[in-house]
């Protein structure tokens, strides 16, 4: 059996990492094919996938710090006898969320940088110092700079709620970063990286020759832990933890290749032995949910998007896309990939277990905005439904919606189907983490909702009535066989009508048969 070492739980960088017998995925080989190709890159990752140590190895690499590399693919693929100089910037650990603090930001690295390089300037504007910097850099060294941007978004999407500040960043940011266009005979490479891939037009303009990596198949797990790294590097972490489990609840980010996990949950899940959402709670922006509330998202088509990779690959202050907002900060990712008539197309769905249960949790305390009656419904309808008491679960589905303060309903347009009720009911559901498909289509049409728990099926068909119950819902269930697809696993099915008062605000038909 190997042997357990320490968890880099954390570090971000290459030398800490080797020097202390951490584990380590070695994506050096990655980091020399990208060499070897264009001299501009430009990587859309989530946060905390590693893209900052990624980044810190290409500066060790370019320095030629060569006995950290000692074992690893890029060893016998590099000329060690040349060292570049790196300028890198890092955007991760200011806020800048007020008017001037970006431009305060980027002198204070400014300043530090030219203490390394020894460099003074007489240039008082931004791009004049940057500029100034990378041809100093050059001729003291006598070789070609390596610029590396980590973060390169975070002074705009920290700025999203206030509009003039995040715009006034962009085209601070657009200036500077251009500086790297216009020395690029002073610049060997760059890589710029961040969660979000804005418009080209509107920060990148200056860097018409960045190739964009985010979805090459090539690079899909640059940053990210595969399965493979979890059996043969992890191994002797997996002793008393369910495989099949840590896939379920971690695997699934997708960019076109290899599926990976997100390398802080599977360290933390190593450290506690525990199952949770550790990657959601470390700072899930009320931004994300505000917005999915604001532009009346129902959740339950939160799984099945459907795209275009226009969509998802950019987006800007002035226009955001709800699917490219998700996709680029890990919410959803790529489920499948359709190619018609020269166009992609991309239907989108959640990663993995703690990101679906997670994200309704977050989602259901807005809906409901009583978090104390949203954990006693949740508990409740578990339990319910472990023994099937369905005169009980009428009861506590109209406790769901009697719990919704009335302002709610007068102040929020989603009163069909559609939107509020259907984003209520499958974020409770959601929310418990149990198997849920939406909208699964039959030959004979498509079904609201099916859960499967505990080896049995439920089908939900949810209509929207004027006053009293109408029986309407169980009747499509029945007319439309959704049940015959599940008949052959050889499990109850209950078939559940629900239908929902306009006027009442509350569910008012429950009727439930089972076959």
């Amino acid at each position: 059996m190997s042997q357990r070492k320490k968890l880099p739980i954390g570090i971000q960088t290459l030398k800490t990492i080797r020097d202390e017998g951490c584990y380590y995925i070695d994506k050096t080989q990655m980091a020399i094919d990208l060499i070897k190709g264009a001299p501009h890159h430009f990587l859309s990752r989530p946060r905390r996938f590693g893209k900052s140590l990624f980044l810190d190895t290409l500066k060790e690499l370019f320095e030629g710090n060569e006995r950290l590399f000692e074992g690893l693919a890029a060893h016998s693929q590099w000329d060690w006898s040349v060292q570049y100089p790196v300028i890198r910037f890092s955007f991760g650990g200011g806020e800048y969320k007020e008017s001037g603090e970006l431009r305060k930001n980027i002198t204070e690295q400014l300043d530090e940088l030219d203490k390394l390089f020894k460099h003074s300037t007489t240039h008082s504007t931004l791009s004049g110092r940057f500029r100034s910097l990378i041809r100093h850099a050059q001729e003291q060294s006598g070789q070609p700079v390596v610029v590396l941007v980590d973060e390169y978004d975070k002074p705009i999407l920290d700025a999203l709620r206030a509009p003039d500040v995040a715009r006034s960043n962009r085209d601070t940011l657009r200036g500077f970063y251009g500086t790297v266009k216009d020395n690029d005979a002073y610049v060997k490479f760059s890589f710029f990286t961040g969660v979000s891939k804005f418009a080209k037009v509107s920060i990148f303009s200056g860097l018409n020759n960045l190739n964009d990596i985010s979805l090459e198949p090539a690079f899909s797990t640059l940053c990210g832990y595969t399965d493979q790294d979890i059996d043969t590097v992890f191994a002797a972490e997996l002793e008393g933890l369910d495989r099949e489990k840590i896939r379920e609840w971690y695997n699934g980010y997708n960019w076109l290749g290899e599926g990976v996990y997100n390398p802080f949950d599977i360290l933390q899940l190593f450290r506690r032995r525990k199952f949770s959402n550790y990657w959601f709670e470390t700072g899930t922006p009320a931004f994300l949910v505000d917005w999915l509330i604001d532009h009346k998202i129902s959740t339950p088509r939160l799984d099945k998007m459907l795209t275009t990779s226009d969509m998802i690959s950019s987006f800007d202050i002035e226009r955001i896309d709800t699917e490219a907002l998700l996709f680029q900060t890990g919410y959803l990712t790529i489920k499948l990939e359709e190619d018609l008539g020269g166009q992609y197309f991309y239907t989108l769905g959640y990663p993995n277990r703690e990101v679906e249960q997670s994200l309704n949790q977050h989602l259901l305390a807005v809906l409901v905005q009583d978090k104390s009656e949203q954990t006693r419904n949740s508990t409740q309808l578990y339990r319910l439904l472990m023994v099937n008491d369905f005169d009980a679960l009428k009861n506590l589905f109209q406790s769901f919606y009697a719990s919704i303060p009335y302002h709610w309903y007068t102040n929020n347009e989603m009163q069909s189907y559609e939107g509020y009720y259907a984003s209520v009911f499958y974020s409770y559901f959601a929310s418990l983490g149990l198997v849920i498909d939406v909208e699964d289509a039959t030959n004979h049409g498509r079904m609201d909702m099916t859960v499967q728990f505990n080896d049995q099926v439920y089908i939900f068909e949810f209509k929207v009535v004027e006053l009293v119950p109408e029986g309407k819902a169980l009747q499509q269930i029945k007319d439309k066989g959704y049940a015959d697809k599940f008949m052959v696993l050889g499990q109850p099915v209950y078939l559940i009508g629900v239908e929902f008062s306009k006027d009442s605000r509350n569910v008012v038909g429950f009727e439930v048969e089972r076959v």
